[in-house]
């Protein structure tokens, strides 16, 4: 097993290597990109555009041109651009940003711990609730409870995260002043104390973890209990009943690990999404995160800054899947991976 083990982790730079070729490759022949948008914004006459700063407002020469695709890094073949930019990769630079004219590493810093403490906060939630949840729906199914709290869950399931936080900005936030209109926390912040910091931050973080939660919700809870009466149904779990066990252990110490399989591999791919959000979410609450900043950095062709979010998103999947199977090894005896 560990040698299975080490040969993943192996095969996590050459993997990193073809995402990030193609898609740096993808954003040297995509139209609309910054060459074309500081062309754009110098034409506007954008004084704080890089068009601006560089060539000015109207035609520009060749010699101007060959300035900008320098400044841009364009200047270089693909494959040769690439090279560069893996070289300063390796020396721990992802460039700088276009947009923010700051390095990415230093962006990225500054926005991975919001996307972290809604992540951590979201997977507590989820996997503290959902889980004793999903064990009393399948022990008490097709009782009251199970039916009423289904009819939450699938309601909760049928309302995306963004629609239901837009409704909870609109109501609970703009017309009734109960929570705050957005944003990670107020801006006396730093004179709070500590105890006023960890309520500000919960004041701030009750309406986004309603809709980060909302969708994980009866995914996780539903699986749990799916699989939980599979295992309750199987003839290991009759066998110790009739042996003496009562069903309370039954349930805790034989079908209750089993049923912890596929939640230990979906634990693993929810790794990526723990840091990198949901851009939707984050616009509409104004939460500077990984998932607002890959987004924007989409749309204004910032493309250093792209390269680094998916490079950490990239990287953030690969050591998910390989969690998964380690949690799956842990937790089921039977599995051995060679």
């Amino acid at each position: 097993m560990r040698d299975y083990f080490l040969r993943r982790f192996l095969l996590i730079p050459p993997t990193l290597l073809g995402i990030t070729l193609i898609v740096f490759l993808i954003t040297r022949v995509v139209p609309g990109g910054p060459i074309e948008r500081a062309l754009m914004e110098a034409r506007m006459g954008d004084a704080g555009g890089a068009m601006a700063r560089n060539v000015g407002n109207g035609a520009i020469s060749e010699e101007q041109m060959a300035q900008l695709k320098a400044y841009y890094g364009f200047d270089k073949p693909p494959v040769e651009a690439y090279l560069v930019w893996l070289g300063k990769l390796v020396r721990g630079d992802l460039g700088s940003s276009y947009r923010y004219n700051e390095p990415v590493l230093d962006i990225i810093a500054e926005r991975l711990p919001v996307s972290l403490f809604y992540g951590l906060a979201t997977t507590l939630l989820v996997y503290g609730i959902c889980l004793p949840l999903g064990i009393m729906k399948a022990v008490r199914h097709r009782t009251w409870f199970d039916n009423i709290t289904s009819t939450i869950v699938f309601t909760g399931y049928a309302i995306p995260g963004y629609a239901l936080g837009a409704l909870l900005v609109v109501y609970l936030a703009a017309r009734h002043g109960w929570f705050p209109m957005g944003g990670f926390n107020s801006r006396n912040y730093a004179d709070l104390s500590a105890g006023g910091k960890v309520r500000d931050l919960a004041y701030h973080a009750v309406l986004p973890l309603l809709c980060y939660t909302i969708g994980s919700f009866a995914f996780v809870t539903l699986l749990m209990k799916n699989h939980l009466m599979d295992n309750l149904a199987a003839d290991f779990v009759r066998t110790a009943m009739a042996k003496g066990v009562t069903f309370r252990e039954a349930v805790l110490k034989h079908a209750f690990r089993n049923s912890l399989i596929p939640i230990a591999t979906h634990f693993g791919q929810h790794l990526s999404v723990l840091v990198t959000g949901s851009f939707l979410i984050e616009f509409i609450f104004d939460i500077n995160g990984m998932g607002l900043l890959g987004y924007t950095s989409v749309v204004d062709r910032d493309y250093p800054t792209v390269m680094g979010v998916l490079l950490i998103s990239s990287l953030l999947i690969l050591l998910g899947n390989i969690l998964a199977d380690v949690l799956v090894a842990l937790i089921d005896p039977r599995i051995r991976f060679k």
